[in-house]
């Protein structure tokens, strides 16, 4: 038995901080660039309301994957590579793999976005800048920054980082007191108070949204110590947890201090219109230079992390790549190649040069992450593993949310990236479990869900009894592989309206080597369902002979739900007379629980084309009709019957032909019975008609010929009832022991 969560003991291989990284980092990186360059203009180009959503809508995401990630990180021991490893750990290194992937890319990406806005906070010293050098380009100050940074990092590693966000932290406190208490001179202030924008030609709320979504996304920063963590389960959850809602509630408070400070066209123009309002303007510049490069610290040092992890755990195809990216150097294992690989992206990305255009990027590769980890999440809670046991619970109708909005709100942000940035999730899923040898974890999952939502509908459908008549069919014979029609009947059967349970006799008693033997054979079978793309339940079953195997079958439970309420027998024209007195010995037996019994009579035709169905009713088949008529129905439902006809004859006594004829035409059409009136075929009969060459003469040529038998024949005439017509081909022998309607 697996030890719990609780009982691991964590250890600490790098450098055993506390919970309060993990809170600096996450609102250091929350209340940074896009607070001062963007919200000004979020509120100006949507007004106060629209801003408030914007928040609302973003957490939407962001508390569902925090509440996630929270979650996962109480699962298991946490260790080195962040969210990376807490999905991989939990999920399966599959699904950790593409998810962190695209998580990588993102944080590796947010490195140049936060060391663009970085360049931003010298906006009020461009003229200065443009007097000394002849010109100013932002990049003359981000890229040397963003190359300094680097240099720190690979000399200095994760404890100069965390020993800098105290210090940011410090200055980002006190540049929004300083915003708070601060008064917007009166040129400024809006005429009149509104909840709307005044905007002539607002930005689209969604392109608004777009800009601004990476605002919210550091909550996850600092996860990524998680291998720096003295007790990564405890500081995880409360660090990012209360990360993520003193950011919200700081970024309402932002918003209605900038609506109540100023204009809709200053907000919307001047994007660092928070210095202009709060009571010392210089630390504006001062907490956005501090706060962007606090992020940045922090993705520079999460990002390579999870790319360490990730060579690790071998997810790329080449040994070379994963050996070289998850090396480490010192005690604290610091991830220096993976540094330098995520140093030469965040570089190209710095060359672009638009806080705007890489702020869309950022936000469409988080949404696609976070998506995904909701996603995962809930159908964790509903697949209900008992490997998976968190001692923090979020709900998994919070993560089903959170992947609802990321989804929504990626359609909504840009179509065309949203589609292709799925497509580029699947194809890293793909990717990974071919890396990793086609370990399938999202399958797994599946699997669990599949197994949770069957025991639900199992027990629901016991309750609720079936409003319409469906088939319900078990079937057990020992002579599985040397013959495929009654598997192929059974299939066909089964296929969309009704189910089927196949079960191997495997002659013998309940021991070791017999029953290694039966899962072997269980196997073969659910391959050979698989390759044919069948719709039958399969299995074995060990008993000593068939009349106790057919026994134990006719009490068995129904697989899907329903009871058994069909049996399936099944004789060659070349078998011994032996296995068709055992198949009257078993019909006796399927009279006590009084099923439906089926007989099929198959020979070396395989039923030929598939193209020819003939059912005969008798006088005697007033029971049966229903059930001979409905299977017939069913079996046109299945694509290898495509095209086919149901020919219908009924043969009665002559007095009776007329009152049955127009009962049957009565009963097609209300029925709504794929048979045409042409096919429909009413045969008066006397004493003086042999019954057999009639149908043989008439359904020699039928692909399956379908009749009805009573108990009370099967009693007088024993196994030479299912001997006759002899001149046909595949015959089906129909008995109904329930009343069966067609509506």
């Amino acid at each position: 038995m697996n030890e719990s969560p609780a009982a691991e003991v964590e250890t600490s291989s790098g450098h055993g901080f506390g919970t309060g990284p993990v809170f600096l980092a996450s609102i250091s990186t929350i209340l940074g660039a896009m607070m001062f360059l963007r919200f000004g203009y979020a509120v100006g180009h949507v007004g106060v309301l629209g801003a408030l959503l914007i928040v609302m809508l973003a957490h939407l995401v962001t508390v569902p994957t925090a509440l996630a990630i929270a979650e996962i990180s109480t699962n298991r021991r946490v260790e080195g590579g962040g969210e990376y490893f807490i999905i991989s750990r939990s999920f399966g290194t599959t699904i950790g793999g593409a998810i962190g992937i695209s998580l990588y890319l993102s944080q590796a990406i947010s490195v140049a976005f936060y060391m663009i806005a970085f360049a931003e906070a010298f906006t009020p010293l461009t003229g200065w800048l443009v007097g000394l050098f002849g010109g100013f380009d932002p990049r003359f100050i981000s890229l040397p920054a963003t190359l300094g940074l680097i240099a720190l990092v690979l000399t200095k590693g994760a404890d100069l980082g965390v020993k800098a966000l105290v210090g940011v932290a410090t200055v980002l406190g006190v540049s929004l007191v300083l915003f708070f208490l601060g008064t917007a001179p009166p040129d400024l202030r809006p005429e009149s108070a509104s909840l709307l924008s005044g905007l002539q030609d607002p930005d689209a709320f969604m392109l608004v949204f777009a800009i601004v979504f990476p605002a919210f996304t550091g909550m996850t920063a600092g996860v990524g110590l998680s291998g720096d963590l003295a007790n990564p389960r405890r500081s995880i959850p409360l660090g990012i947890i209360s990360a993520t809602l003193v950011g919200m509630v700081v970024y309402v408070l932002v918003i209605f201090k900038l609506g109540a400070s100023a204009s809709p066209s200053e907000l919307a123009s001047d994007q660092l219109i928070m210095s202009r309002i709060a009571l010392w303007g210089p630390i504006i510049p001062i907490g956005l230079a501090c706060a962007t490069l606090s992020s940045a610290i922090g993705s520079i040092l999460v990002a390579p992390r999870t790319l360490q992890a990730m060579g690790s755990d071998g997810i790329f195809a080449s040994g070379w790549a994963n050996r070289v990216l998850a090396a480490s150097v010192g005690e604290a294992n610091e991830p220096r190649n993976a540094t330098l690989v995520t140093s030469v992206i965040a570089v190209a990305f710095v060359m672009v040069g638009s806080v705007d255009l890489v702020a869309r990027i950022v936000s469409m590769f988080f949404m696609v992450t976070y998506g995904a980890l909701c996603a995962i999440s809930a159908l964790e809670h509903f697949a209900a593993r008992p490997s998976y046991r968190p001692s923090f619970r979020s709900k998994w109708y919070v993560s089903l949310v959170g992947a609802i909005m990321c989804l929504v709100l990626m359609l909504q942000m840009d179509l065309f990236f949203a589609v292709l940035a799925l497509l580029v999730m699947a194809a890293l899923y793909t990717v990974v479990r071919k890396s990793r040898g086609g370990v399938d974890d999202l399958a797994a999952i599946f699997h669990g869900v599949m197994t949770q939502a069957t025991r639900c509908l199992q027990i629901r459908l016991q309750k609720t009894p079936p409003n319409d008549w469906r088939p319900s069919i078990i079937m057990i014979t020992s002579r599985t592989f040397d013959r495929t029609s009654p598997l192929k009947l059974l299939d066909w059967l089964s296929h969309r309206y009704g189910f089927g349970t196949y079960l191997h006799h495997i002659p013998g008693m309940l021991k070791r080597a017999e029953f290694d033997e039966s899962r072997l054979v269980q196997q073969q079978l659910v391959r050979s369902m698989e390759e044919r793309k069948g719709a039958v339940f399969v299995d074995t079953m060990i008993s000593p002979s068939m009349a106790s195997a057919l026994a134990q079958s006719l009490q068995m439970p129904g697989v899907s739900g329903m009871e058994n309420n069909t049996i399936l027998f099944e004789f060659g024209v070349h078998d011994p007379e032996s296995v068709v007195s055992e198949i009257v010995d078993g019909l006796e037996m399927a009279a006590v629980p009084r099923m439906n019994s089926l007989v099929l009579r198959h020979g070396d035709n395989f039923f030929g084309e598939r193209k020819r169905i003939h059912v005969w009713l008798t006088w005697h088949d007033a029971r049966n009709a229903n059930l001979m008529i409905l299977l017939s129905y069913i079996l046109l439902g299945h694509r290898d019957w495509r095209g086919a006809e149901i020919s219908l004859f009924a043969a009665y006594p002559r007095r009776d032909v007329t009152d049955r004829g127009e009962e049957l035409h009565q009963m097609i059409e209300e029925g709504r019975l794929l048979i045409s009136d042409k096919n429909v075929t009413v045969i008066p009969t006397d004493d003086g008609i042999d019954f057999q060459r009639l149908v043989e003469a008439r359904s020699n040529m039928a692909d399956l010929v379908i009749v009805g038998f009573t108990p009370e024949r099967v009693e007088r005439k024993g196994p030479d009832l299912f001997h006759r017509f002899a001149g046909v081909r595949d015959l089906l022998f129909v008995s109904a022991e329930e009343t069966i309607a067609i509506k």
